[in-house]
């Protein structure tokens, strides 16, 4: 964004204009998420690297979102976002 403004080159007897406008490149998932396999009561880590840090996430079981709690603990490191699913059970499936 720093490189945005008007550029000019002045020929002394005339001038071209430019306006040149930077745009931020949206964020993308550059690693997926992978399939796990688990026994019943065990914790479940899933995690994802994003092309950005310390973007805004939101995690979704089944499209119903997933907010911090017991169950669930929602963690951000850089560029990495990780799920953690404590004392799985079936319903996790």
């Amino acid at each position: 964004k720093a490189d945005a403004g008007l550029y000019t080159c002045d020929i002394g007897t005339d001038v071209a204009k430019s306006k040149v406008s930077v745009q931020e490149k949206p964020t993308e998932v550059t690693k997926q998420l992978e399939d796990k396999t688990s026994s019943a009561g065990q914790d479940i880590s899933l995690s994802c690297e994003l092309s950005k840090a310390d973007v805004s996430i939101r995690w979704y079981k089944d499209g119903k979102a997933i907010r911090k709690s017991q169950k669930y603990d929602l963690q951000q490191e850089g560029t990495r976002a990780t799920l953690i699913i404590r004392d799985s059970t079936l319903k996790d499936s």
